[in-house]
């Protein structure tokens, strides 16, 4: 069988290189685009996010794709988002007050406080354990350990259909899954084995799922 193939969007503010290495060992095609135009009709796309929240959705604004991943994302079409990806898809964040996320998850993304004993950024391993069940984490063993290096982080509160908490000071999603749109905060491409096994687990339980194969 073919590897299914998503489309990973470069808009200039993403780890574009590596994180279509790591797409590709989990067994699909990556089509790396620069063009909005490409989003219709696309089996699935995945949105990275690397940097300050309002440079990152400045420039995927100016670059076009805000309405076709909206409208992909509204039709049905499987969305990862990973890293500030994953901030995306809220509201917005406290890194940048009145800057518009995506809204496709109603909520506001937080910064961590400055804890005794805690660093921020969180950089570093930390452990995911599951809630409900999303394809992301379907049959993998938890607590298993991922891949962190962020200041900012997605409240436990928000409302999500399934995923995978972790902590550092106080509790977060880790991991999202809501109807088709799905996200990491931890970087997978840098997280080992589990990574691998949470993007195979993408490819089939939502995307070759998703297209009918």
């Amino acid at each position: 069988m073919r590897a299914p193939e998503v489309l990973l969007l470069d808009y200039g503010a993403g780890n574009v290189r590596s994180a279509a290495k790591a797409l590709e060992r989990a067994g699909m095609t990556v089509k790396v685009s620069a063009d909005p135009a490409d989003v219709p009709g696309a089996r699935a796309v995945v949105v990275p996010g690397q940097g300050h929240f309002r440079q990152v959705m400045e420039a995927f604004d100016e670059s076009g794709f805000r309405q076709p991943v909206l409208d992909a994302a509204n039709a049905g079409t499987p969305l990862l988002g990973i890293c500030v990806g994953m901030q995306m898809l809220l509201d917005g964040s406290e890194e940048a007050p009145g800057v518009q996320g995506l809204g496709l998850v109603p909520g506001t993304v937080r910064r961590f406080e400055h804890l005794p004993g805690l660093k921020v950024p969180q950089m570093g391993w930390n452990s995911l354990d599951k809630v409900g069940d999303s394809p992301l984490l379907r049959d993998l063993a938890c607590p298993a350990y991922a891949y962190f290096v962020h200041s900012y982080y997605v409240p436990i509160e928000t409302e999500v259909d399934a995923g995978a908490l972790t902590e550092y000071g106080v509790p977060f999603w880790a991991a999202l899954s809501q109807g088709n749109v799905h996200a990491t905060q931890f970087h997978p491409e840098k997280s080992g084995a589990v990574g691998l096994a949470i993007l195979e687990r993408f490819r089939r339980y939502v995307v070759e799922r998703e297209g009918g194969a």
